[in-house]
This record gives structure tokens, sequence and C-alpha cells, in this order.
């Protein structure tokens, strides 16, 4: 696919006019090539058109170009709260005590997808309302490539393993545990109430 010639401004045919008066032909036999069409100069924006800007005045909001995704303790956080205001402050400040527990440490991810799902069935089950879900934060292993490998896989998997099927119906919500529960390393699984 070819670009269309974009055409002379006038400043620019003018230059052209007085380059081509000091050139001789190569070939004077060939008739001459016809001049391509002008095209108008592009106006300036007016001074009107910037926005106006007050001293004090905020910066409007500016949306970023790109398309990232943002950290896992902000996407939990954003999540909406879907439990009891007062419940939910008191198991992110490590006031309850889960009703069970599950380390995924060491383990590969297939195999912690399975030990959870079935961990999480169990307790909803058995009627628990608070699980804690240890995956550890990870550890950085041998940096043998350009690209960068996330540290902590089982960390970030275990909230979107949570949030599908089998396991989404019965979650009610999703947060990081408390230092006194693990920390980054952990999460807080309030299930719903088992029908």
């Amino acid at each position: 696919m070819s670009r269309r010639p974009r055409g002379l401004r006038p400043e620019e045919r003018e230059l052209w006019q007085m380059i081509a008066k000091s050139t001789r032909a190569l070939h004077p036999e060939r008739p001459a090539r016809q001049a391509p069409p002008e095209v108008p100069a592009t106006p300036r924006p007016a001074a009107g058109a910037i926005p106006a800007f007050h001293v004090g005045e905020r910066l409007r909001a500016h949306v970023p170009s790109h398309d990232l995704v943002s950290a896992l303790h902000d996407r939990l956080a954003a999540q909406p709260l879907r439990m009891d205001r007062k419940t939910f402050e008191k198991m992110a400040r490590g006031k309850l005590t889960p009703d069970a527990r599950i380390d995924l440490h060491g383990m590969t991810l297939a195999e912690a997808h399975g030990a959870l799902v079935r961990f999480v069935q169990r307790a909803h089950a058995g009627g628990l309302r608070l699980v804690l879900v240890i995956t550890g934060k990870g550890k950085r292993g041998e940096d043998a490539g350009p690209i960068p490998a996330r540290v902590g896989a089982l960390r970030h998997q275990v909230p979107q393993w949570l949030a599908l099927p089998p396991l989404g119906s019965a979650i009610l919500q999703v947060a990081p545990a408390n230092l006194k529960h693990g920390g980054q390393g952990a999460y807080y699984v309030y299930l719903r109430r088992a029908r």
C-alpha cells in the first residue's frame, strides 16, 4: 500500500522554483513533469485553543496510554466489599482467628491448584467461614535470561483460582492476610454460608 504524496506548501514550492532555475536537464528531449498540486499551509492553533489554567487549580485527570496490570495488592483492595464491614475490618486487623489453614509451600502450580480446590470445598461443606491460604512470598531464582521471571507464582495465581469456578461461587471475599497470619505470603478467604 503506497502513501499519497502530501504535496508542497507555498514556501516549499518557492524554494523548489529557486533550485530548479539553477539546474539544467540531463535529457532535454524529455517533456517536463507537471508540478504537484499546492497544499494550503496548516493553520496554527489560536491562543484560546489551549485550556486556561489558574494558579491553585488541580491537574486534570490523565488517562495513561499503557495497559499494565496493577499490583496484586491494589487489585485485591479495589474489589468491592461483599461482606459485613465490621467483620472485614476485624479480619484485616488479624482479630479473627481462621477456622482452618492450608500451606501451599513447596507445591507446583498443578499440585497447589488441586489441593486448594479440595481444601476450600471441604471447608465450605463443613460450614467454616474464614480460612487461611498460605502461599509464601516466593523467592528469586536464577536470572538466566533477559525476560524477568515473576517472583511468587503461587502468590499471584491463588486469587485468580479463587475467583474461578468451582470456587468462585463459595467465596465471599479474598483479602491479604495480616502480618500476624503471614502478611503478603497468605490470604484470608471468607466463605459464604453453606446452604
